[in-house]
């Protein structure tokens, strides 16, 4: 096994230590990621369901300006939001470069992302269970937990998904400006030192992670639909 690894892939064979720990780099964005930009696109994305002009709560002037504001920090493209945050970046944890630093950019530019997905999904929700449960004389709150995000909890998790795969993809870009990684790998020992196998390996532990979270997503979902 070894000899072959070193026929075919004699670059990787020279650092297996460094994937180990970029993938735990990568891992570790993500879960931080995924974690504080999930609860807060969360709340996010179910405060734009409920006060939007039809909504439990409608406050047409709120929703007009989170929704121009999300519409806004999604077009920035990522690369541009490092930059752009780097002063307050460096305000928080001290430092634009690591893992670490690479966690503010990530969950402000997912946030938004999210909470649009949120919305979405909780739109998918039957408005005529949501009429009943105002008919019985549910309380908004009551609405939100037992019907929005009860109701909507499938498309919730396909929603997450898809945000969790964008998020791995973001960390490989992350990574591309020193923030550690997968994609800091296969850039600086790659690409920049024209070893072709180490951006190959790289790229394919990359697209592991996306079939698992996707694969990890897809049996959620068929158990809470029986």
């Amino acid at each position: 096994m070894m000899h072959l690894l070193e026929t075919y892939l004699p670059n990787v064979s020279e650092i297996p230590q460094e994937f180990v720990t970029a993938t735990w780099q990568t891992l570790y964005m993500v879960f931080w990621t995924a974690l504080v930009a999930g609860i807060l696109g969360i709340a996010l994305g179910v405060l734009l369901v409920v006060i939007r002009p039809d909504g439990l709560l409608a406050n047409r002037g709120i929703y007009e300006i989170l929704d121009k504001l999300i519409n806004i920090v999604r077009s920035i493209p990522f690369i541009i939001l490092l930059t752009l945050l780097a002063v307050f970046t460096r305000f928080l944890v001290g430092t634009t470069i690591g893992e670490k630093a690479a966690l503010v950019p990530l969950i402000i530019g997912v946030i938004p992302f999210f909470a649009r997905q949120i919305e979405n999904a909780l739109l998918e929700v039957d408005p005529g269970v949501i009429e009943a449960a105002q008919a019985m004389g549910t309380s908004p709150a009551g609405i939100i937990f037992r019907v929005y995000l009860v109701e909507g909890l499938a498309a919730i998790i396909r929603a997450s998904a898809v945000t969790i795969i964008n998020v791995i993809g973001l960390t490989a870009m992350a990574g591309a400006v020193g923030a550690g990684g997968l994609g800091n790998l296969a850039i600086t020992r790659g690409y920049n030192r024209f070893q072709t196998d180490v951006t190959l390996v790289a790229t394919l532990l990359i697209l592991v992670l996306v079939f698992i979270s996707q694969f990890i997503s897809n049996l959620v979902i068929k158990k809470i639909s029986h």
